[in-house]
């Protein structure tokens, strides 16, 4: 069998500079998803406080807020040898956290978290732009949607170890796992063999004119400016839908843990389709394999209003499948469609605008879910989603004419 005719998703694991970038991802995926279970969990054992323990995802998250200026550091030194450096950072300082054991040590936890997530926002800029150099235009989709898959694995299996470690040894077992995870990928890093060009000395100017550049390319760039703009809306609303789950699982009557089937359900479908997005990436296009996953993500919510329980199995099924088509466009477009001196910005800032309304949507949704009956929202929230899939028919439907005309 040729090169040509080999699955495009095992032709990125044969590659061998791809197969490790894939394989870094899943190792520091495994030790992150470990820990945000986990830190949680920790903080209520000490303290017994439900809000002590929220802020933990408060902190891992609130930098993401700060991405535009955070990536402009991937922009000023090669990406490499960044990564590795922010893997020995985190590894180091996770470290710390092995005498965390009382109350008094929590602002020490909650310091940790928060470097955390600012170098998590460095991280994944600095990746996005090494992958471009590691990996060929071709299969960058099929990379993501590996990405994507190997992402949705870690969520089913990390939790469930960093559970078991954190019985087992508690929080510091956890953070000495995810520092192990670091080093691991440290030596991925290592391994690759890619060639960066020194970037060129920042022209002068001020800090924030240099960090608005990353929105100006996306707003300016019309495939980049549609595809974010519907990113950022559909986690919102997806955030919105998340925090309906245990109403859904009530419905059924069914008890809260009940919740943790539909979420392994949800996350089979997002495996099943990152295999696939590359494919889907290359006979669809960006925005039409966008728009196809938002409407089937509007379905499953929607139809989630039915109180079945095969109903609810199949919505999340649905749910888990359509979320990362936009997500996979988006990342997969800014890849191509974005020069390299300005990728880590723009990867972050569109990181920033698509993922940030999530954490929103979560928190407007756990307000609204004790206020008004679950039913009609989510069956509101099918509609805006479908609202949200509408004007990416009409675009890519638009620039088919014109490539046609």
């Amino acid at each position: 069998m040729t090169n040509e005719t080999t699955w495009p998703p095992v032709r990125v694991l044969r590659d061998r500079e791809a197969g490790l970038c894939l394989c870094a991802v899943v190792i520091s995926g495994f030790g992150t998803s470990a820990l945000w279970l986990a830190s949680g969990v920790w903080v209520k054992d000490l303290t017994g406080s439900d809000g002590l323990a929220a802020l933990c995802l408060l902190a891992m998250w609130l930098p993401t807020l700060a991405g535009p200026l955070l990536g402009t550091l991937a922009d000023r030194v090669r990406r490499k040898p960044l990564l590795i450096g922010v893997n020995v950072l985190l590894g180091g300082l996770l470290l710390t956290l092995a005498g965390v054991d009382s109350p008094g040590g929590l602002w020490l936890l909650y310091t940790v978290l928060f470097v955390y997530g600012a170098a998590g926002v460095v991280h994944d800029a600095a990746e996005s732009a090494l992958v471009t150099t590691a990996v060929g235009p071709s299969l960058l989709g099929d990379f993501n949607g590996l990405r994507m898959t190997a992402a949705e694995g870690m969520k089913l299996l990390a939790p469930l170890a960093g559970a078991g470690l954190y019985t087992a040894y508690g929080g510091p077992g956890v953070a000495l796992l995810d520092a192990a995870t670091f080093a691991l990928a440290t030596g991925v890093y290592a391994a690759l063999r890619v060639r960066e060009e020194k970037p060129a000395p920042p022209p002068r100017g001020s800090t924030r004119r240099r960090t608005a550049e990353g929105a100006r390319h996306l707003w300016a760039h019309p495939v980049l400016r549609s595809l974010v703009l519907a990113g950022g809306a559909t986690m919102l609303l997806a955030g919105l839908n998340g925090a309906m789950v245990y109403a859904v699982v009530d419905d059924l009557g069914r008890s809260p843990a009940y919740a943790g089937v539909l979420y392994a359900v949800q996350g089979a479908g997002s495996v099943a389709v990152g295999l696939l997005s590359g494919t889907a990436l290359r006979r669809l296009g960006a925005r039409r394999f966008a728009a196809y996953g938002i409407a089937l993500l509007a379905l499953g919510v929607a139809l989630r209003a039915v109180p079945s329980e095969p109903v609810a199995l199949g919505c999340s099924v649905a749910i888990g499948a359509g979320l990362p088509a936009v997500l996979v466009a988006a990342l997969t477009s800014v890849q191509r469609e974005t020069p390299g001196p300005l990728l880590g910005r723009v990867t972050a800032t569109a990181n920033t605008l698509v993922y940030a309304p999530n954490v929103a949507g979560l928190a407007a949704g756990a307000a609204l879910v004790e206020l008004v009956s679950h039913r009609p929202v989510l069956v509101t929230l099918g509609v805006a989603l479908l609202a949200t899939a509408a004007p990416l028919f009409t675009r890519a439907a638009t620039a088919g004419a014109e490539s046609h005309g």
